[in-house]
Order: structure tokens, then sequence, then C-alpha cells
């Protein structure tokens, strides 16, 4: 499996801990012989970051919060994610589409479908007879109530961590339906254990594919 181009995106709500997992599965693959891209979204390129600030900052309705979104993931795409997989690079990626469908759509409350419609847009033509989507996802699942605890006083919160714990059982609930709709694609991790053992649930699904030794 080494010359394999691998697209791992990392999801769940704000909280839920998937970023600390980021770095750890890097230095994995990379002890493992694998060249390894680490990126994220909204973000990634020059002009995905600068819209990153405008969507996670700004006010804006539904509508204009995923284009923006999917306008970052368009640059992303293009400039990074598809060269890397070109060079049969790992990319592990913070967030990719099922975060606007679970944000945007569950949460915001924004037509699905039209986020379909782009979607199909943006990640289409990339992949012979299919959209270009992450070959796994790991979820992080994790009760909202303990996420929030979590974040409380970590960080200066930006708009979408600002946001009640109901809106964010909307998003728990959208990545839900995301990933049953795809079960092949996702592996859901239990984020609620210590953080060993949510390492090695990680791991495991790696393993589990025949990515990792």
């Amino acid at each position: 499996m080494s010359d394999q181009p691998l697209f791992i995106s990392f999801e769940g709500i704000d909280g839920a801990g998937k970023s600390t997992h980021i770095e750890a599965l890097a230095q994995a693959f990379t002890a493992a012989g694998r060249t390894v891209r680490c990126t994220r979204e909204p973000g990634g390129t020059p002009l995905a970051e600068r819209l990153r600030e405008l969507a996670l900052n700004q006010p804006m309705d539904a509508l204009t919060e995923a284009l923006l979104m999917f306008a970052a993931r368009r640059d992303h795409l293009v400039q990074v994610i598809e060269p890397a997989l070109a060079r049969a690079e790992v990319v592990l990626c913070d967030r990719f589409s099922d975060a606007t469908f679970a944000y945007q759509g569950a949460g915001r409350g924004f037509d699905p479908a039209v986020l379909g419609q782009l979607e199909r847009w943006v990640q289409g033509g990339l992949v012979p007879g299919r959209l270009r989507q992450p070959d796994l996802t790991l979820l992080f699942e994790l009760a909202p109530e303990q996420a929030a605890a979590r974040l409380a006083g970590a960080r200066v919160p930006d708009k979408f961590e600002s946001q009640p714990v109901e809106f964010f059982r909307r998003v728990a609930q959208g990545y839900a339906e995301r990933a049953e709709a795809d079960p092949r694609r996702f592996a859901r991790i239990d984020a609620a254990h210590p953080r060993e053992q949510v390492w090695q649930s990680v791991r495991q699904a790696l393993v589990a594919r025949g990515w990792l030794p």
C-alpha cells in the first residue's frame, strides 16, 4: 500500500477532539514511510484561508456561508489535495464536505438539495465516474454538552463555536445521517473515552484497512 494515495478526513462537532489525533496519525504514516500532507477546511490555500476568516467571523445568511465554503473547497482541491494525491501522498484533512452538510445543512437548516448540487459542481470531474470524496472519514462522536465543556475557556470562540448546545445537537445529527448514508466510508469513533483509547480506535480503523502496519 506504500504507493497508494490516501485521502482521510476528520469530522465531528467543535470540541470532539478530532484535531488532537491528526498529528499523531501523520506521525504514524511518516513512520511507515509515507509522505503526508496535513491541511484543513475551510482553508489550506492562501485564498481559502481568507475565505475562512470571513466564513468563521462575519455574519451572513446560510447560502452565502455555503457558497464561501464550497469556493474555498474548490481552490483547496485544485491547488493542494488533487496534486498531493497525484503524487501518491497521504492527505489528512481537518474537515471536508461532510462538515458543510452538518453545519450549514443540519445546523443552519439550509436546503440539503442545494448543498448536494454545489457538491456535484465543486467535487465532480476530478475522479472518473464519481465525486471526489475522502477514502476514509473519521467521525469523532461526542455529546454536545461534553464538547461544550471541553471548549469552555480554551480559546476565544468563533461564530460557530459560540452557538448554543441545540445547534450542535442538530450538527451531530447531520453527521450521523451522512455516516448512515455512506457507512463504508466512515469510521465512527467514540470520542468520550480518554485520549489514548480514542487514538487506539483511530489507529485500528487504519490497520483494519491495511493502510498501517
